[in-house]
């Protein structure tokens, strides 16, 4: 087993990522087939409370899994007890470096729902320690930790990834890859993502000058590994159970959050890669500690092979709706969007989705794995007999990716393919953070127009003791 000596030794930073074509996301071959295993999948868990207790049991529902291992920061904690008494034989661990350390043996794969800011530290450490990792999404908070991540996938080929944009493995997936291999999805030149529902929105005081004064710690909480690589912060209600993701120091806000489930299918199967210019078109209470009220954001891309450049308007906010094209129709509420302890999701008027604009049809589609339609209603019956026959989802996002431990499939949105997504998102943070146009170069990967925005794609330093994980043996 690695020591903690063996797993800081590090050579420096490394930037090559690796291109996987869509067509070969799932293809397995004879020979990789015959050697695959067919036993459980001996996993631990890391985050077992709230979004962790959901992706444990649906985790559970497959039969594919042994567990071993349990990790939470609150073991303590209200929101950790029905997974406790759900494996009360597993090893049990508030630290995750200490799981991986002490216990790292005794298990091949790793399921983390973690907040944003420590996902790159828990999948750094399972890819040094040759785990498999499903690591809920945003899959990262940082350019740079995208950059890193990609790389050390492509350093361990044999290890699968999958970042939990579940509709990845649902039905819009599939649709979208055969509508643009038969020619229904092309010339695409626009793109409307909008979420305006009101679940992931704070009330916190714009005109505030520093961070929350803290609260008591909860007993029993390991409030300091909690942070991981971020600096310290005093103990905050306004941070603890899920509204960390309204702070730029500890989440991506709504962009990371419900771009993961809007653009998935846009961003891979139209090769959009990175754009070229970000604009802050609108922010609502723009302040420096937290994400606007609301927000509009505008990415552009260039043209890709034969297809046009591509612009992305992204809205959120509960009062900043986009305009929506004649003959929309009624906005469906995509089905299967989990709970939070925030509540359940509230149909709108307008739900979370997209309209995709190509030079002969627009589309319109939900979040998650909901399909795309084809409007206005008159120019879908005029379509209806062109349309391919859209293949059913052989296995479901955990499925798939215990399929792929055991060697039957390779995962649809592994590290190589989201870390790019993510890494679109990690742009537009940055955009809001600062409240202005950006322009920035694929190739090089650099802003071209604003030095700080720059040093913001690595984000502030680690804290001391945290820094080799950015390293690559």
């Amino acid at each position: 087993m690695a020591s903690r000596r063996d797993f800081l030794k590090g050579v420096g930073l490394a930037t090559a990522g690796l291109t996987i074509s869509p067509s070969d996301v799932f293809a397995m071959t004879s020979k990789e087939t015959k050697e695959a295993k067919t036993e459980k999948v001996k996993i631990a868990y890391i985050g077992i409370g709230n979004r962790g207790e959901q992706n444990i049991r649906e985790f559970a529902k497959t039969n594919m899994v042994d567990v071993v291992a349990l990790c939470d920061v609150d073991l303590q904690g209200k929101q950790c007890q029905k997974v406790l008494e759900m494996y009360p034989n597993a090893k049990r661990f508030t630290d995750f470096r200490k799981l991986f350390e002490e216990y790292g043996d005794h298990f091949e794969a790793v399921a983390a729902s973690v907040p944003d800011h420590i996902h790159f530290f828990v999948a750094m450490m399972a890819l040094k320690y040759k785990k498999h990792i499903y690591l809920e999404k945003p899959m990262i908070r940082t350019f740079q930790e995208a950059e890193l991540l990609i790389e050390m996938a492509k350093r361990n080929p044999q290890l699968a990834t999958q970042v939990g944009n579940q509709g990845h493995s649902d039905a819009n997936y599939f649709q979208f890859k055969a509508w643009k291999e038969a020619g229904i999805i092309k010339d695409v030149t626009a793109v409307t993502a909008h979420m305006n529902n009101d679940r992931r929105w704070h009330k916190y005081d714009p005109n505030m000058i520093k961070m929350p004064e803290g609260d008591p710690i909860p007993a029993g909480m390991d409030w300091d590994t909690w942070h991981g690589g971020v600096r310290y912060h005093n103990f905050s209600n306004l941070f603890h159970q899920g509204d960390w993701r309204s702070w730029y120091d500890f989440g991506m806000g709504a962009l990371g959050d419900w771009g993961a489930h809007i653009l998935d299918t846009v961003h891979e199967f139209l090769d959009l890669g990175l754009p070229y210019e970000i604009n802050m078109l609108y922010a609502k209470y723009h302040n420096e500690f937290f994400f606007p009220y609301s927000s509009t954001i505008l990415f552009r891309f260039g043209a890709r092979g034969n297809m046009p450049p591509c612009d992305i308007t992204w809205y959120d906010g509960v009062d900043n709706l986009p305009p929506l094209p004649a003959g929309y129709g009624k906005s469906e509420l995509a089905a299967g969007i989990p709970t939070t302890n925030q509540g359940v999701y509230k149909e709108e008027k307008l739900n979370p989705g997209k309209i995709i604009y190509s030079r002969d049809l627009i589309f319109k589609g939900g979040s998650h794995g909901s399909t795309l339609k084809i409007i206005p209603e008159e120019k879908a019956k005029e379509m209806e007999s062109k349309l391919p026959v859209v293949p059913k989802s052989p296995s479901n996002h955990y499925r798939n990716f215990l399929r792929a431990c055991q060697g039957t499939e390779k995962t649809r949105s592994p590290f190589e393919i989201n870390g790019v997504l993510s890494q679109v998102f990690c742009l537009g943070v940055i955009a809001q953070r600062l409240n202005t146009q950006l322009f920035f170069d694929p190739r090089t990967k650099q802003f071209t127009n604003n030095a700080f925005a720059n040093a913001m794609l690595s984000g502030m330093p680690p804290r001391r003791g945290w820094e080799d994980f950015y390293k690559l043996d």
